[in-house]
């Protein structure tokens, strides 16, 4: 096997800096001078999500930022870095910030903000750095994407940036305008495939928010019904119909390249999604453990191959 193709992904890690430190070593990286190395022919692959919600945010960032500085590793943008970018971003019309600074998405930010130190030459030096991070990887023969990797959205970020490049201002504050075809692509790239819920019908996420539309496990494909495709626990998704998808639903089944996702608050020990689809996120930002899996060059996935640390 080409060593090259040896990747250790690892999933959403939320300022948790304790699990990722015991997680790294469990898989034999090692603690150096110049920072965390990989064993010989690996590499680290994150999902994005690095901040918010854990109590040591500026350290993970540390850590993660040197190991891509140093090769060690590749990230991908999730939306919570998206979110950062836009809360120090002003709009081009003077009304405010890309993200609002309304009362919500303050709290939701709250603890980045007071660890790295709000207006702080290192929150905006953090912030310039997560404008670099791609927002999807196709590495030939896997993929990585923070939330949905959904062909006509990929094309049209790596139309726009080709390689991996760094989002341009122009893109950026297309993202940020509802309605436009860059914030269509960023929405789903970053948060994944929603639907609306029928009339009636809500739920509280965890963040305590109360949701109208639901997240759906799109790697099902389309001949699903809305009770079964819907990322809830059990108790909420039994409440749901089952009524099936109407013909716009755009939810496929994964049997080209293996892809890995982070961003869905999995509950549990870690299990593959379907044979060529790998959630990572297994709410290490909570209780749950910070979740990695090891890829050899297997095209189907194998749930051998996890590794946890911290639960």
């Amino acid at each position: 096997m080409n060593k090259q193709l040896a990747y250790d992904l690892i999933g959403d890690v939320h300022g948790q800096a304790g699990k990722l430190e015991a997680l790294l070593t469990s898989m034999g990286y090692a603690d150096t001078a110049t920072g965390w190395r990989a064993p010989a022919g690996r590499q680290a692959v994150f999902v994005g999500d690095l901040i918010d919600r854990g109590p040591e945010q500026v350290r993970v960032v540390q850590i993660v930022r040197r190991m891509a500085d140093n090769g060690q590793a590749l990230v991908v943008m999730g939306n919570h870095e998206l979110n950062a970018i836009g809360f120090v971003t002003p709009r081009r019309d003077g009304t405010g910030f890309l993200r609002t600074h309304s009362a919500e998405k303050r709290a939701q930010h709250a603890a980045f903000l007071a660890q790295v130190g709000e207006g702080s030459a290192l929150h905006h030096e953090i912030v310039d750095w997560f404008r670099g991070l791609p927002l999807c990887l196709d590495l030939g023969a896997l993929r990585v994407v923070h939330a949905w990797w959904h062909e006509p959205y990929i094309e049209l970020v790596q139309r726009r940036h080709p390689g991996g490049a760094r989002i341009d201002e122009d893109f950026l504050h297309a993202a940020f305008t509802k309605g436009t075809a860059e914030w269509q692509a960023v929405e789903g790239i970053a948060k994944g495939l929603e639907v609306r819920l029928p009339d009636g019908v809500s739920f509280h996420d965890h963040a305590g928010v109360r949701r109208h539309d639901v997240r759906m496990r799109w790697w099902l494909g389309p001949d699903v019904s809305l009770r079964d495709a819907a990322i809830l626990a059990d108790d909420q998704r039994d409440q749901l119909p089952a009524i099936p998808m109407d013909d716009a639903y755009v939810g496929r089944i994964v049997d080209d390249v293996p892809v890995f996702i982070g961003h869905y608050w999995m509950k549990g020990s870690p299990v593959l999604q379907a044979p060529m689809v790998a959630c990572l996120d297994w709410s290490a930002a909570a209780d749950g453990p910070l979740v990695a899996y090891r890829w050899d060059g297997e095209q189907e996935l194998s749930d051998d191959k996890w590794v946890t640390a911290g639960a």
